[in-house]
């Protein structure tokens, strides 16, 4: 069994406590690996090697950082199918997710590699004779990153990616159940040969090592993506150390299918953008809200379309429903299905599930009582829901705390960019589901979603700073 170290100053290294975990295939519920658990000894010494780093670092020309980054996309795409083979072992992706995810990646680096050489000031007119004033922007010094399990790869790289074309040295906290991944991303920059110390990746307890990281005062800014529990947490530690901190939590996101709909085109969209990864997305349409006059006929070819879908082993190339990260995770699923059954909601699907695999669940009938109607659910789990007309569906979609991603179905166009500026959400998706990212886009959510953005020279303005120079041309006058 392969046995995996942190990665601290450029170097592999054992654990300070010498500590090594059992990393579990969810799909088996058997362990592939063993990783090495980083205590408070261990993130001491990948903050002191950041911190070490991040000065000459931060002061590499924009043409070297670029070309890392370039260079570490094509060591990427040679890996891509290894990478994505150990994404299926660790976190239950199934083959064509594992393998879009990886691919993602090599597109990111492409993207970050751009970025270097966009790190715009500007220069503004004053208000006093001969005073020259412009603004510049640079690195923070030190970012600390908490990654997610459900795209642990992508989500994780897209911080790193972005914080190291901005100038800054990273630490790299991977999820608990998704380790592995987070040190691929060291295997590949080391291989495209970014400096030592630049990136350091440490696996370990979340609470633990995720505290101490926000408090340490040489790391400058905190970026996560997970829970909005864990985020709210981290904003409030943050706020209390005046550290910058983006946060991308948790969603609720809703999929408005007007009567005009193309219904077939409807349900395929609807379909991928619920049951993509089982569910463990945070931008899926969980919520599908349908006009009244084509509700019954959705909600039939919905359901005939999702009895269709192939459940079992990630690794063959047609499952579409893999194992769930855990059976924990499969039973917050049933306590949902179970509320909203009990309340009056119609089961069409599912609502079993078996070890930790939990079939592809339909919901009809869900009403603003039952749990399953407010909550991330974070699984294969879909409520659909009637609506009048196109207003009562967008008083429904923005009853929520959530505001991630949102999308509408219709043919009407004015309708759709009417809908488009009404939805509190961050991202709004017309004539498509809610799942969709790309690199340079300005990903992130609103309400208790998220703040702050990832993505193209939005990350660049997060992982920066801006500074205020002027240049006196000639003498001043003084008062006195």
């Amino acid at each position: 069994m392969k046995e995996y170290k942190l990665f601290i100053g450029g170097e592999w290294v054992a654990s300070s406590g010498n500590t090594v975990a059992d990393n579990i295939d969810p799909a088996t519920g058997k362990a592939f690996a063993r990783v090495h658990q980083a205590g408070l000894a261990d993130l001491e010494k990948a903050v002191a090697a950041a911190h070490a780093a991040s000065k000459e670092w931060g002061n590499t020309l924009a043409n070297q950082r670029e070309a890392i980054l370039i260079k570490a996309a094509d060591v990427l795409a040679g890996r891509i199918p290894e990478i994505a083979e150990v994404l299926r072992y660790e976190s239950g992706s199934t083959f064509g997710k594992s393998m879009f995810e990886v691919s993602f990646c090599v597109n990111l680096l492409r993207s970050a590699a751009g970025e270097c050489r966009r790190i715009f000031g500007e220069t503004m007119p004053s208000d006093s004779p001969g005073l020259f004033s412009m603004s510049v922007r640079r690195p923070l010094g030190v970012i600390a990153g908490i990654a997610p399990y459900n795209f642990p790869f992508l989500l994780a790289f897209k911080k790193v990616a972005m914080a190291l074309a901005a100038g800054n040295a990273f630490v790299l906290k991977p999820a608990g159940y998704t380790p592995i991944s987070g040190l691929m991303i060291a295997e590949v920059m080391e291989a495209a040969g970014l400096p030592k110390g630049v990136l350091n990746v440490i696996p370990g307890p979340g609470g633990k090592l995720g505290d101490a990281l926000i408090a340490d005062p040489r790391v400058k800014m905190v970026t996560f993506t997970g829970s909005t529990e864990v985020g709210r947490h981290i904003g409030e530690m943050a706020a209390r150390h005046f550290k910058k901190c983006t946060l991308e939590m948790g969603g609720k996101s809703p999929l408005i299918v007007l009567k005009d709909a193309d219904i077939p085109y409807a349900v395929d969209a609807a379909c991928f953008g619920i049951f993509l990864h089982q569910g463990q997305v945070c931008m899926v349409n969980s919520r599908i809200i349908v006009e009244e006059p084509v509700f019954d006929a959705f909600c039939s070819a919905f359901t005939a379309k999702v009895r269709t879908l192939q459940v079992g082993d990630p690794h063959h190339p047609h499952t579409v429903i893999g194992p769930l990260i855990n059976q924990g995770q499969c039973a917050v699923v049933q306590k949902h299905v179970d509320d909203a059954v009990s309340k009056g909601a119609r089961l069409l699907n599912g609502g079993k599930s078996d070890g930790a695999f939990y079939e592809p669940t339909v919901l009809a009938g869900v009403t603003d009582d039952m749990v399953v109607y407010r909550d991330e659910t974070f699984g294969p789990l879909v409520s659909i829901i009637r609506a009048k007309d196109s207003e009562e569906a967008l008083e429904i979609a923005n009853d929520s705390n959530y505001g991630l991603s949102s999308a509408v179905i219709t043919n009407d166009l004015q309708k759709a960019m009417d809908l488009a500026l009404r939805l509190e959400a961050g991202a709004v998706h017309l004539n498509d589901c809610t799942i969709y990212d790309e690199p340079h886009v300005p990903f992130g959510g609103i309400k208790e979603s998220g703040m702050g953005r990832e993505g193209g020279k939005w990350s660049m303005e997060e992982m920066t700073e801006i500074k205020w120079i002027t240049i006196q041309m000639g003498k001043r006058h003084f008062p006195f």
